[in-house]
């Protein structure tokens, strides 16, 4: 089919999009409505984790379909509870909601605070979070983030969330107060330019809320799931929190998240929270089948290894091109162009003939990447010979 022939206008608008309309995707790799093959490193935004249509997510639709898709929220179902015994005993957390994206477990995240809070702080509410951060679209989510013109867009904004600065223990301390509950924050602000908290100040983060008595909860939505080499970011720093939130790759693909939180957290009563869709076994089921493949023996110990390598390929891609160096923790990095030019790169890397390359600019000056848990070395030198020819391109262009 012609992209003519794809009636887009019913679609409402919400992005630019490029007239391409993509069919089939597999491994690393997607193809257009042309045929037209593109290597992929935005894979979802760091949902497919998987990569493309793996076998293991297929397996768990189709066998899950024929048992239950559905039985109401009311009521236990078999993968639900599976699944949330899977997380629990393999964190430090011991009860689990299930949501049916990011923003939505976040949502849960601050509703579970506050009500602690009311049990436990005399009704303290606020929740300091951090400049730069990104939490979600709904409307209390876009108060909670710390993107840069949020603040207007849909204002007025709720309330309850003043900014600290990421890695600076210090604004985070001058913040609190008694209507503190307690300080969400993601291990690595991924939509921000991939910027990592480092191990110590979240080492420091844990003793200052302990400190005040205040709850700490990690947005683990892009950096849960092996995603950093370690299964859920927060191990890195060798911390506890008290609260978590999981989206993207807990799914592989499919709408899921969750929100987990220590047994003296888990203050909800029944009316408090709930989800029509939450725990459907249909997509639990696919949770687990993710779940049991990224804690096989030897995969994040491949993940870390991936990373090193990426992270090797990138600087000395810098290197080669007068740039500032890369970062980022496991499979989520970053690199840092020195000039405005993301946006060009996107474009062209996009255009690129016979195959195309699919890279994300979250800032002007800086490039994204977030492949797939299982991607080969060949793909990132694929990669890497890709960006080099897009890179010169646009270097000689200007």
């Amino acid at each position: 089919m012609e992209f003519s022939q794809y009636n887009v206008n019913s679609l409402m608008y919400i992005t630019p999009r490029p007239e391409l309309v993509f069919v089939e995707g597999k491994g690393m790799y997607l193809t257009d409505h042309k045929g037209k093959r593109y290597l992929d490193y935005l894979q979802g935004w760091a949902v497919n984790c998987l990569g493309h249509c793996p076998e293991v997510i297929h397996d768990a639709l189709v066998t899950q379909s024929k048992k239950l898709l559905n039985p109401s929220p009311a009521f236990y179902n078999a993968p639900m509870v599976e699944f949330a015994d899977l997380l629990t005993k393999n964190s430090c957390f011991d009860r689990v909601f299930f949501t049916n994206s990011g923003a939505e477990a976040n949502e849960g995240a601050v509703k579970l605070a506050r009500k602690w809070g009311q049990l436990n702080k005399n009704g303290a509410f606020e929740i300091i979070t951090f400049d730069h951060g990104f939490h979600g679209r709904t409307l209390a989510m876009m108060s909670a983030s710390g993107k840069p013109g949020w603040d207007t867009i849909f204002a007025p904004q709720v309330s309850g969330f003043p900014k600290a600065d990421l890695n600076d223990i210090a604004s985070v301390e001058k913040l609190i107060t008694d209507k503190t509950v307690g300080v969400m924050l993601e291990p690595v602000q991924g939509e921000g330019g991939v910027i990592p908290a480092s191990p110590e100040f979240m080492q420091a983060l844990r003793e200052l809320t302990k400190k005040h008595g205040l709850l700490l909860i990690v947005d683990e939505v892009q950096t849960g799931m092996g995603r950093t080499g370690e299964l859920f970011g927060y191990q890195l720093s060798n911390i506890e929190p008290d609260i978590m939130t999981l989206a993207k790759g807990i799914g592989g693909g499919v709408p899921l998240g969750a929100l987990l939180c220590r047994e003296e957290v888990a203050c909800f009563v029944p009316g408090d929270q709930g989800g029509t869709y939450n725990g459907a076994p249909l997509m639990a089921a696919v949770g687990i089948a993710v779940f049991k493949e990224l804690t096989k023996p030897g995969f994040l110990a491949s993940v870390k290894e991936k990373a090193e390598y990426l992270s090797q390929q990138l600087e000395k891609l810098s290197e080669e091109f007068g740039m500032q160096g890369e970062r980022g923790f496991g499979l989520l990095r970053a690199l840092k162009l020195g000039e405005n030019i993301g946006g060009k790169l996107v474009e062209v890397a996009r255009d690129m003939e016979p195959v195309g390359l699919l890279i994300n600019s979250p800032r002007p000056d800086l490039l994204r990447f977030m492949p797939a848990l299982n991607v080969t070395k060949e793909e990132i030198d694929e990669l890497i010979s890709m960006l080099r020819i897009v890179i010169q391109q646009v270097k000689n262009a200007a």
